[in-house]
C-alpha cells in the first residue's frame, strides 16, 4: 500500500511559497502577511494556532494574532475582525474554530473582507468557486486535492465517495472532485446503506468527524482511501482519524496516515491562499 505523505507535499509547496514570498518582498517591501484571531482556550486550537506561526516563519511571512477570551462578545470579535480588514500588514486572516457556542460562526465569517479570506470560506469566494472561477479555496479540500496531483492518482473517470456533507470539508471536496472529472456520491448521516456506497469507490474522502468509523469492509479492494479525521489531538492522546488505518494494508491500493497526511497540507494550503491574496492585492 502506498503511504500518502502530506508533510512530503506540504514541504514541497512551502519551498515553492517561500520564493514567492522573496520575491514579493523584494517587489512590494514588506513580507506577505497572515493573521488569526483566536478566541478561548481550547487546547487543539492554540497548538493548531502555533503550528501557523512557525510555518509562517519557515516561509518568510509575517505574522499577526489577535487573543481573545472565552468570554468575548460578539461585537468585540467583529472589532477585531475588522481591524484584520484594516490591517495593511495582513494580506489575508482567519478566525480559528472552533468559537464558543454563544459566537455566529456565519455572521463571523460574513465579516471577514473576501479579499483577506485566508480559509476560503467566505461565501463570495465560495461562490467563485462554484462557478469555476477559484480565486481561494477551503484549505483541507484543496490540500486533499493537491495530495492526489503529487501522487499522481487519477481523478477522471473514476468514482468518487465523500462520506461528509460539511461546509469546510465534505461539500467542496465534492464540488473539486467533481471539477476534475470525478463522479462523486456524497454520504452523510442520513444515507442508508453507505456501506454499499462507499464500496463501489475508487477515491474514498472520509469527513465524517467519528474516530474509527470506516475500516476495510467499507471500501473495495485497490480503493484509494483519504482520512480527513482527526481526534485526540491537543489533548494528550494518540492522534487518529475517521478510518482504521491499520485494516488497510494489503487492501486499499493508497491511503493517507493519521497523523501526517491531510493535516499538513491544511496549512501549506492556508499559506498558499495568503500568497495567492497578497500577489492580487498587489495587482
Amino acid at each position: 500500500m502506498l503511504i500518502l505523505d502530506g508533510k512530503i507535499v506540504a514541504q514541497k509547496m512551502k519551498l515553492q511559497i517561500a520564493e514567492k514570498a522573496l520575491d514579493f518582498e523584494s517587489k512590494v517591501g514588506r513580507k506577505p502577511g497572515l493573521g488569526v484571531i483566536i478566541v478561548g482556550e481550547d487546547p487543539a486550537s492554540h497548538v493548531y494556532v502555533r503550528n501557523k506561526e512557525i510555518a509562517c516563519n519557515a516561509v518568510n511571512f509575517h505574522s499577526v494574532r489577535i487573543q481573545l477570551p472565552a468570554s468575548t462578545t460578539e461585537s468585540e470579535l467583529l472589532q477585531a475582525i475588522v481591524s484584520m480588514n484594516q490591517n495593511e500588514l495582513v494580506d489575508a486572516f482567519l478566525v480559528q474554530m472552533p468559537l464558543p457556542s454563544h459566537l455566529s460562526t456565519e455572521r463571523m465569517l460574513d465579516a471577514i473582507d473576501p479579499m483577506k479570506d485566508a480559509d476560503g470560506l467566505h461565501p463570495i469566494n465560495m461562490g467563485y468557486l462554484w462557478v469555476n472561477r477559484q480565486r481561494v479555496a477551503p484549505c483541507t479540500p484543496w490540500g486533499v486535492m493537491k495530495i492526489l496531483e503529487h501522487y499522481q492518482i487519477p481523478i477522471k473517470g473514476k468514482r468518487c465517495v465523500v462520506v461528509g456533507r460539511s461546509q469546510i470539508v465534505g461539500r467542496p471536496m465534492a464540488h473539486l472532485l467533481t471539477m476534475a472529472d470525478g463522479t462523486v456520491t456524497v454520504c452523510h448521516s442520513r444515507t442508508f446503506n453507505t456501506r454499499e456506497i462507499t464500496k463501489e469507490a475508487d477515491i474514498i474522502v472520509v469527513a465524517a468527524g467519528q474516530k474509527h468509523l470506516l475500516g476495510r469492509d467499507d471500501f473495495k479492494n485497490g480503493a484509494v482511501v483519504i482520512d480527513v479525521g482527526i481526534h485526540g489531538s491537543g489533548q494528550g492522546k494518540a492522534v487518529t482519524g475517521d478510518v482504521r488505518f491499520s485494516e488497510l494494508e494489503g487492501h486499499a491500493t493508497a491511503a493517507t496516515p493519521v497523523p501526517g497526511g491531510v493535516g499538513p497540507m491544511t496549512i501549506a494550503c492556508l499559506l498558499e491562499n495568503t500568497m495567492t491574496l497578497a500577489q492580487l492585492k498587489k495587482k
